[in-house]
């Protein structure tokens, strides 16, 4: 019988929340494995097409055997609701537009998604506008789905509506 104390975390929201700072945060403090589904849910050829969920969710998977206590983030709703029924715990970042818009101007650099800052860079203008969209999008990266996401989880969740709150 696996042990109910342990932590398993969803940590979802817009770009430019702080999902991979929190989680890295939750994962040290609480030595938890920590899975960014940005590592595996596009093709490593062609790093803005999406790979096939089922080749993602069986990634996924394999890091959920192997781990009994974890952190998983991203802005993957379509993910998220295949391994709901394996988190005991949810937090939704739902900070305004502006706030992540400043969190991704001032993001260090992310290697494991990019190989340099430079070459992040070039990505901002399509992520400051990116962000704009979620509140306008119907994709599993949009608002109406992390709000369906966490409307459906029935388990110990929290919504933080600021960088101040998640601190």
């Amino acid at each position: 019988m696996k042990d109910s104390r342990l932590r398993k975390i969803l940590v979802f929201g817009n770009s430019g929340a702080g999902k991979s700072t929190l989680s890295k945060r939750l994962s040290a403090d609480g030595n938890l494995a920590h899975l960014d589904l940005d590592t595996l849910a596009f093709k490593k050829e062609s790093p803005t097409e999406r790979r096939d969920i089922q080749e993602s969710l069986k990634e996924v998977n394999a890091f959920l055997e192997k781990n009994d206590s974890w952190v998983i983030e991203g802005g993957y709703a379509d993910i998220f609701e295949q391994i709901l029924s394996h988190a005991n715990e949810m937090i939704y970042l739902d900070l305004s537009a502006e706030s992540c818009q400043e969190n991704a101007r001032n993001r260090e650099w992310e290697p494991h998604k990019y190989e340099s800052k430079e070459a992040q860079d070039k990505n901002l203008d399509m992520l400051i506008n990116w962000i704009l969209d979620y509140y306008s999008r119907e994709d599993a990266f949009s608002e109406l789905a992390h709000n369906n996401l966490f409307d459906q989880f029935s388990g110990n969740k929290k919504r933080f509506t600021s960088n101040q709150a998640i601190t």
